[in-house]
């Protein structure tokens, strides 16, 4: 394709145009109806599709037998992917001690992500600051560096580290679940060391660096604890009270890391070592190995890593995985063609053609990563599918949110599964139910995407 530049002057609107067009759109009597119809209010509404309704409804002939209880709430906290990771480790932990309804406590984990997570950033700057502070890379780190989204590699990271505790032990604060206020303290304060750290690093005194970065770290840990309070010690025993089904009074002991490899060590029923992070990515070839440049929470931990697959593959995954009783971890991009309250995700839940004469879709699903229209932006669980009685393959999906109780069927969501064929792009399996061949590209050397790449995007 020839990279020469297009030889054409910029061309200004013509104000004669512009003038006619609005009287001239509204003289046609449809496109009057529309104005007058999706002009007093939300046009979504208007543009509800009731077939829609009646084509989603919430009932699945495939459940895991335990979904996990209750429906979680994240508030006003971009954690989704602590809620939905933890929401998949708690199935085990609830069969094992025969408990109606229990969560792990998210806040011990997003208050070492955030520590971790600010030391990253702060050891990538440092490595980079031999470039430009102009240079797309540095820029990037510097944007939003205490995003509260996350990968599952990342989930990895701090349960490997840190283990996981009841949310009895650790439950939420204020700043927990209203994040904005510790979020903006920690980037100012995260910006400012960065530039201190680039101007030390070019002295070329390492242990300067070292030293001056510790430092700040306590700061910023200073003001987590201020926040969210000192977390349990990770080696520190606990002791877990708990009425089970049985309405039994009982007792618990273990430590945070004892407690998780309990439940996600090798040959247990949520080992995170076989749990294989797929996608959906049609830019890629499938049966690759994808990795995002300089992602990641821990220093010496997991990248995030991916291998991409085709829908079909990734699909029947999560059948498998829901046949065998157990609950994954799913990221979408979560804003497009959904009705909030009904907690319907469907590419036909509006009728846009109708109310503006076009649709939204006219773009494939490659094209929509590519010119940024569409990215990762929330992650989910999915504890049941409707299967097809006559083809067996998925009509519908169920989804488990982390939005509370209010919206949806007391929660839960509805998902086409044409609507996830174009805007659901992880799902999280076991190994065990992946061809050889899929699972072989863990082995091979990962592509290596841009930070900035939308494959990338924390959810």
């Amino acid at each position: 394709m020839s990279t020469q530049k297009l030889s054409r002057a910029a061309a200004p609107l013509s104000l004669a145009a512009v003038t006619a067009r609005g009287p001239e759109f509204l003289s046609d009597i449809t496109n009057r109806v529309r104005h007058l119809t999706l002009s007093k209010g939300d046009p979504t509404e208007a543009l509800m599709s009731h077939d829609s309704a009646v084509d989603s409804p919430h009932l699945f002939n495939t459940l895991i037998p335990n979904e996990g209880s209750p429906v979680t709430n994240q508030k006003a906290s971009g954690r989704c992917w602590l809620f939905a990771a933890t929401n998949v480790l708690r199935v085990p932990i609830m069969n094992h001690f025969n408990v109606e309804s229990f969560e792990l406590s998210q806040k011990y984990l997003y208050y070492f992500d955030k520590l971790e997570g600010a030391n990253y950033i702060l050891e990538q700057i440092i490595d980079t600051s031999d470039r430009d502070i102009d240079d797309r890379l540095v820029q990037r780190l510097l944007l939003d560096p205490t995003e509260d989204g996350g990968q599952w590699d990342m989930f990895y990271n701090l349960v490997e580290k840190y283990g996981v505790v009841p949310q009895s032990l650790y439950p939420d604060t204020w700043s927990a679940q209203n994040a904005r206020l510790m979020r903006i303290m920690l980037a100012t304060k995260i910006r400012e060391f960065a530039l201190i750290l680039r101007a030390l690093a070019k002295t070329g005194d390492a242990d300067a660096v070292s030293a001056k970065k510790n430092e700040q770290m306590v700061q910023i840990q200073d003001i987590l604890t201020t926040l969210l309070g000192a977390p349990p010690r990770a080696d520190a025993e606990f002791v877990w009270q708990f009425t089970d089904k049985d309405k039994k009074l009982r007792e618990h002991r273990s430590t945070p890391l004892a407690f998780a490899k309990q439940f996600t060590g090798e040959g247990s029923e949520c080992d995170m070592q076989s749990l294989t992070s797929i996608v959906h990515d049609p830019r890629n070839e499938p049966n690759t190995r994808l990795t995002i440049d300089r992602l990641g929470n821990v220093v010496g931990g997991r990248s995030a890593t991916y291998i991409n697959v085709d829908m079909r593959t990734l699909k029947a995954a999560c059948v498998d995985m829901i046949k065998a009783g157990k609950p994954i971890f799913f990221g979408c991009d979560f804003g497009k063609f959904r009705h909030r309250d009904r907690g319907i995700m469907d590419l036909a839940v509006f009728d846009y053609e109708a109310g503006f004469g076009t649709t939204l879709l006219e773009q494939s699903k490659a094209d929509r990563l590519r010119s940024g229209e569409s990215l990762m932006t929330h992650a989910m669980i999915l504890t049941g599918v409707h299967l097809d009685a006559q083809t067996g393959r998925p009509v519908r999906w169920k989804v488990q949110n982390s939005h509370g109780t209010e919206r949806g069927d007391k929660g839960y969501l509805v998902m086409t599964d044409a609507w996830a064929d174009e805007f659901m792009y992880q799902a999280v399996v076991d190994a065990k139910f992946l061809a050889d061949d899929v699972k072989a590209a863990s082995t091979k050397e990962p592509v290596v995407l841009p930070l900035w790449d939308p494959l990338g995007s924390l959810a």
